[in-house]
């Protein structure tokens, strides 16, 4: 009977959870949920100088954002450095390691004679077969691995097929430094064989250690894992993913207005596909997921793509979820704290009210905020450049025509303001428009906004009608 799949992602917190990392996470949560398996969270901290705390509590809140929870609490790689010594001890018991007491000078030798013979520069074995007795005194030895020094060492990856590494190019890689530290290449094995990992999913940068790992697995007998690579994420020039690009934390994703539910739908077509489906719920993704599926070759970030899904997603929301989110999100976006501070029960109504409208209009919940801002607005309303212009421009002539029909609708509704709008613009023989573009800009104080008698009506009378006059 087959182990139930155990993944995880073992993120170095040594910044902040960014946008590949974040995709990595999503393949292994949804490969683990596809399977009824589990998804583990181990943190790779034995870098000392650059990990840090407020890194690692980044990395946590983005996974939480994102939707991406994991089972059990997080493991920290650093505290598990006994264990690791253990094993690299237990390794040269085997005489599947051993001790090396080459010294610096002895190893620049060797890289250079390597470089002058146009050969890679790789460790030749000295303390291979040697005999600890001929230990020079006083020196602290690394433990390096014996690796196989013929034939080939073969991954069979889920993503990019069966890969074959020549064990002449691995050489005997150090798995404990002089100090005792373990290296990368080791703990990760010691710390997936430990916590029962059967599936590791990673980008593709990790191809050529996954042979390495491979050998230290073998040494100690232990099963290896079913290994799937995934290919990194490309700009949308093809170049390697840079800032300029859209290589940020994923909190920049927040504070740029994304939903994350769109980001995470986003990020599962970056490499992997269904078909031609390019919406779809977490339930879907989840049936759908298998690793098999994505592709071998670097996906593509497009700002211009992500956005354009975000307002699908904006658009389909229900009005009363996507004004949690954007409280949840007002806290991070540039004046959101204002905004949140003076969002009381009748604004938050009005916004309610308004949100139809707004969402319509809107690709992010920085648009959704800039949009709803009329709202918030202090008597008399300051105006932008095209409102100000609309209303020099012979506005205030249709306005003070408009304001006196308004000023005799008792009933104020959508339907009642249109009706007294549409009779002044009869009246005066003016398209609809003419007066409605005045309207707007001095109800809002800009050129564009929701509908403007969805506007009167979210306004109120009292309101709508005290920032008409202040511009007559």
């Amino acid at each position: 009977m087959s182990r139930p799949v155990v993944t995880r992602f073992a993120p170095s917190p040594t910044g902040y959870l960014h946008i590949g990392g974040a995709r990595t996470a999503l393949f292994n949560w949804l490969f683990a949920k596809h399977t009824g398996g589990k998804m583990l969270l181990r943190i790779e901290d034995t870098d000392r100088e650059r990990s840090t705390d407020a890194a690692t509590a980044a990395i946590l809140d983005g996974m939480k954002w994102l939707g991406l929870d994991w089972d059990g609490e997080p493991v920290s790689q650093f505290e598990r450095g006994d264990r690791h010594r253990e094993i690299g001890e237990e390794l040269v018991k085997r005489g599947k390691a051993y001790y090396c007491y080459a010294s610096q000078d002895e190893l620049t030798e060797m890289r250079e004679k390597a470089r002058a013979e146009g050969r890679p520069p790789r460790y030749d074995g000295r303390w291979r077969d040697r005999d600890p007795s001929e230990a020079p005194e006083g020196v602290k030895p690394v433990v390096r691995i014996k690796a196989p020094q013929d034939g080939f060492t073969i991954v069979q990856d889920k993503v990019q097929g069966e890969v074959r590494f020549p064990n002449k190019d691995l050489d005997d890689f150090i798995i404990l430094r002089s100090d005792g530290n373990p290296t990368y290449m080791h703990a990760v094995v010691v710390d997936d064989h430990d916590m029962g990992v059967t599936h590791i999913i990673r980008g593709d940068d990790h191809l050529t250690n996954a042979a390495r790992q491979t050998i230290i697995y073998e040494a100690m007998g232990w099963d290896v894992p079913v290994m799937g690579h995934i290919p990194l994420i490309h700009g949308a020039d093809g170049a390697k993913l840079s800032k300029r690009h859209g290589a940020l934390g994923v909190e920049a994703y927040r504070e740029m207005g994304y939903l994350p539910a769109a980001l995470r739908n986003y990020l599962v077509r970056l490499g992997w596909s269904h078909g031609d489906d390019e919406i779809m719920t977490l339930d879907q993704m989840i049936e759908w997921f298998e690793i098999e599926d994505v592709n071998k070759g670097a996906a593509r970030f497009d700002f211009a793509k992500l956005e354009a899904l975000n307002g699908v997603y904006m658009r389909q929301s229900d009005d009363v979820e996507l004004l949690a989110q954007l409280e949840a999100t007002l806290p991070y976006l540039e004046g959101g704290d204002e905004m949140l501070a003076r969002l009381d029960p009748t604004r938050r109504g009005q916004l309610l009210a308004a949100m139809t409208g707004l969402k319509d209009r809107a690709k992010t919940l920085v648009e959704l905020k800039d949009g709803a801002s009329f709202l918030f607005a202090e008597r008399p309303l300051a105006l932008d450049e095209k409102a100000a212009q609309i209303l020099a421009d012979g506005g205030r002539d249709a306005l003070a025509g408009v304001v006196t029909k308004l000023d005799a609708v008792e009933d104020w509704r959508a339907e009642t303001t249109e009706a007294a709008v549409r009779a002044y613009a009869e009246e005066a023989g003016l398209k609809l428009g003419k007066a409605a573009q005045p309207l707007r800009a001095a109800l809002t104080g800009r050129s564009v906004s929701p509908g403007v008698f969805d506007v009167l009506a979210v306004l109120g009378r009292e309101e709508s009608l005290a920032r008409l006059k202040d511009q007559l």
